[in-house]
């Protein structure tokens, strides 16, 4: 199921990673890895007093969550050379402990490198809810092996 740069297409439909939901233990821990145990996301009496009305799962959180979805997924197993970068990262809406999410990505830019035997990917990509609703967005880049197939 791995895809090499070749695979990637800018008119392909978009892939819908399966879904994963957020549970307070997975924002404790990540509280404690990361270190950042702001009130928002631990304190549940601290979250009813704000804008939210409740606890909210840490931003780079789900974000987390959504590379290891598109990961498992398998479309870059073995493939994936490097994680380049994510540019125009937006976070739209929060996600509350017992939301759904996973990602929705598309192929907008591709690009061999100079030597043949990788490529670059830029792709869309959504966190989208269990509504629906996307929470946050943005462009992953990926350097990706190629077949070596040179045109």
């Amino acid at each position: 199921m791995s895809w090499y740069f070749e695979d990637f297409k800018t008119d392909s439909e978009s892939v819908l990673t399966a879904e994963q939901v957020i549970n307070e233990s997975d924002v404790m821990a990540f509280a404690d890895l990361s270190g950042d145990r702001n009130p928002l996301h631990t304190d549940a009496e601290f979250a009813r007093n704000t804008p939210m009305g409740q606890r909210v799962a840490h931003g780079l959180m789900a974000l987390s969550v959504a590379t290891g979805l598109s990961a498992e997924a398998g479309h870059l197993q073995g493939t994936a050379l490097a994680f380049l970068g994510i540019d125009n990262w937006r976070f739209h809406a929060p996600v509350f402990f017992g939301d759904s999410i996973r990602l929705r990505w598309s192929v907008i830019e591709t690009r061999l490198t100079s030597n043949g035997q990788a490529g670059v990917v830029k792709r869309k990509a959504e966190i989208i809810n269990q509504k629906g609703d996307v929470v946050q967005s943005g462009v992953f880049i990926t350097l990706v092996r190629a077949r070596g197939e040179r045109g």
